[in-house]
């Protein structure tokens, strides 16, 4: 048994392990995944076999952010999920860790040292597309990367970069693409249908523009958005749009939070990377 950092590819790997938990991830995450911080992924192996694997990713000085906790089911039970977290967590040294723990593992991430934040829910729901959209593209990306990092109280610019320029399967619009702190959305074409994420709106009126602002060209299949409970407008909203509850996690804390100034209205990037 042996424990090392995992390389690009591996770290496909283990989304394509996300994917058949249900975790639903998007086409092309991978490169931007390892965009945030190549040493931040973490494989336990038995022989040549990859059987459990971590991602804690190092954001900025003082914040990282762990996902990916997956095990192979026909090894559960013998300690190297247990083992392959000690060495990811070692990657983050003093920084606060974050993470978005599904409801059978909060307790153990409490024994962990880790404190409950608030729930996340993922809302699914079907929302028309059309041509004929106002929204459009940020007129840089470095302004979405500023806006972003603003809002989330962090400097995630790696992983914001690479997020932000867009691909066939992902793109971000903006409520005014000269000023990206207007509101922005990223869309991205995941397993099944598309995500929304990060998602910021100052309005229920700007919200509603976003939510749809769905590419006509993405997957027909459903939407899915992550809303913190501290955005309970969002909730709202969304709930009146048709949408429903299919899955909730905690957003949890090893020491405290970031310093947040989120708009009214937001949803986060991913669960695996905050």
């Amino acid at each position: 048994m042996t424990i090392r950092r995992l390389d690009r590819q591996e770290v496909g790997t283990v989304l394509d392990w996300a994917a058949a938990e249900g975790w639903n991830p998007g086409l092309e995450d991978a490169d931007a995944f390892f965009a945030a911080d190549p040493e931040g992924y973490f494989g336990c192996f038995v022989g040549d076999r990859l059987v459990a694997a971590v991602s804690v990713v190092n954001h900025d000085s003082r914040f990282a952010f762990l996902g990916l906790y997956l095990c192979l089911p026909e090894y559960r039970g013998q300690g190297h999920g247990l083992r392959v977290w000690t060495a990811a967590l070692a990657h983050a040294g003093n920084r606060c860790v974050g993470l978005d723990g599904v409801p059978e593992q909060q307790a153990n991430y409490a024994r962990s040292g880790f404190r409950n934040f608030g729930r996340t829910v993922r809302y699914m729901g079907r929302m028309p597309k059309s041509d004929e959209s106002d929204l459009a593209q940020a007129l840089s990306v470095s302004a979405l990367v500023t806006a972003d990092s603003n809002a989330a109280g962090i400097n995630r610019e790696r992983f914001s970069e690479a997020w932000f320029i867009d691909t066939s399967t992902r793109t971000t619009l903006c409520i005014t693409p000269a000023d990206p702190a207007a509101g922005f959305a990223t869309f991205r074409q995941c397993r099944e249908g598309v995500k929304i994420g990060p998602f910021y709106a100052n309005s229920e009126r700007d919200a509603r523009r976003l939510l749809a602002g769905v590419p006509a060209g993405f997957d027909d299949g459903p939407v899915f958005f992550d809303v913190p409970d501290d955005a309970p407008g969002m909730g709202e909203l969304v709930r009146s749009m048709g949408f429903e509850p299919v899955f909730e996690t905690a957003r949890m804390y090893s020491g405290d939070p970031p310093m947040t100034d989120l708009p009214p209205f937001y949803g986060i990037a991913t669960l695996e990377l905050g």
